[in-house]
């Protein structure tokens, strides 16, 4: 069984989307395990954490209890995944929390593999590029918590650890898998633990999985996962029957340009859009709430997205002001899909991994079932929802994606795999 630890939410699903591509039986759980893992017939448990900007002992502390739920769970292979774009800071937290999880299974070399080709993340000579641009010449060079101004994997990864980071190149990838296990083992016999290896294609991805498959760990984004062997047999849970009608909520936490191109295309669709304001988004909640139920009394499906005000004002976690600002709109996004369920909606769309974390806490989940892939590292889930308070389960559908995945028509087209 193979036993996967993501550092956010979206993440998580991000893999498990992928993975369910790959035939996989897949169980998605929310944070560290304080009880055992009931792995059932799941040919990989995938575990969610709150750690991408986490303090590192955290992230780290989270980390090692997830993996030892893995291991007594049944784990016999583990994958480390964190974003496809490597965002991190110089202290961390790839480095520190891939050093512990290797230290803990007594391994002594593992690959590094951001590339997500599917999505626009390759690995060339060792430098990452989202789309046909160098990391650091895109958007995620002013990211405001983990901003990515070097795009150099091989660099950016040895200023995180103290153990030796080497690379295995595209021209390497290109001979096939034989070529890159004898690099792999060229690196070990140097002292080199980590081998960032260059990725363009799904085929390199395949090439990269067949040579690191007798490894005890692995590490990369989840495009990874798109290089497994295909596991016959297994399909995509199929949504409840509670979640195939009614009103559709769509919650925008996220600012990326991904994002914002998914709304503006909305927008222009003729859905609706309620915004929140900065100043005091817990008070827009009745506000769309009430928007929805107007535009249901004319058409029971009716689709409304709710999204922040815009502004210049911060609402990063870069100042006290923007992380007061971003944890009260994530408070209300919780609140508005609480309240939607409980007024019996059943079917969410959600943009921004803290949205989607905070959504996933405020129905109560701890556990999801995978179902179609919308697109490349986007999937509809199930799950029972309630609130932490332990009221009532109800069956919803719910789509979390990363701020930066997805097509542009997602916010309108994606309902149609839930028919």
């Amino acid at each position: 069984m193979l036993g996967a630890i993501a550092d956010d939410v979206t993440g998580a699903v991000d893999l498990a989307s992928n993975l369910v591509s790959r035939g996989y039986r897949v169980r998605l759980r929310f944070g560290a395990p304080r009880t055992r893992v009931d792995a059932g017939d799941a040919d990989a448990v995938v575990v969610a954490l709150p750690t991408r900007t986490a303090p590192v002992a955290d992230a780290v502390a989270l980390s090692t209890a997830a993996l030892d739920a893995l291991t007594e769970a049944g784990a016999d292979r583990i994958y480390v995944k964190y974003c496809s774009t490597f965002d991190s800071t110089p202290a961390g937290n790839i480095g520190p929390v891939c050093d512990a999880i290797l230290d803990r299974v007594g391994a002594s070399f593992t690959v590094v593999v951001p590339s997500f080709p599917a999505n626009g993340r390759t690995v060339f000579q060792g430098h990452l590029f989202v789309g046909e641009v160098l990391l650091s010449e895109s958007s995620l060079a002013t990211h405001p918590l983990t901003p990515m101004t070097d795009p150099n994997i091989v660099r950016v990864l040895q200023r995180q650890t103290c153990a030796a980071v080497g690379l295995v190149p595209w021209q390497t990838v290109a001979q096939g898998s034989r070529a890159v296990r004898a690099a792999f083992a060229a690196l070990a016999g140097r002292g080199i633990r980590y081998a960032v290896v260059d990725a363009i294609s799904d085929d390199d991805l395949a090439t990269v999985a067949d040579a690191s498959s007798e490894l005890a760990v692995i590490t990369g984004g989840s495009g990874l996962a798109l290089g497994l062997p295909v596991r016959p047999g297994a399909a995509a849970a199929a949504a409840p029957e509670a979640a195939l009608v009614g009103p559709r909520l769509v919650l925008v936490g996220s600012a990326s340009q991904a994002t914002r191109a998914q709304l503006a295309h909305a927008e222009r669709s003729g859905v609706p859009v309620v915004r929140l304001p900065l100043d005091d988004p817990g008070s827009g909640v009745d506000a769309a709430l009430a928007r929805l139920s107007e535009q249901a009394a004319a058409d029971p499906d009716a689709l409304v997205a709710v999204a922040p005000e815009a502004s210049d004002a911060p609402v990063e976690a870069t100042t006290r002001a923007g992380a007061e600002r971003a944890a009260a709109l994530e408070r209300a996004f919780g609140l508005l899909a609480r309240r939607f369920v409980e007024a019996g909606g059943r079917r969410l769309l959600v943009a921004g991994g803290e949205t989607s974390g905070a959504v996933v806490a405020a129905l109560g989940i701890d556990e999801l079932r995978l179902g179609e892939v919308i697109d490349p590292g986007v999937a509809w889930t199930y799950a029972e929802a309630g609130s932490p308070a332990g009221d009532a389960r109800a069956p919803v559908a719910l789509a979390l994606k990363s701020g930066n995945f997805g097509g542009e028509r997602i916010f309108t087209d994606a309902w149609e795999l839930l028919r």
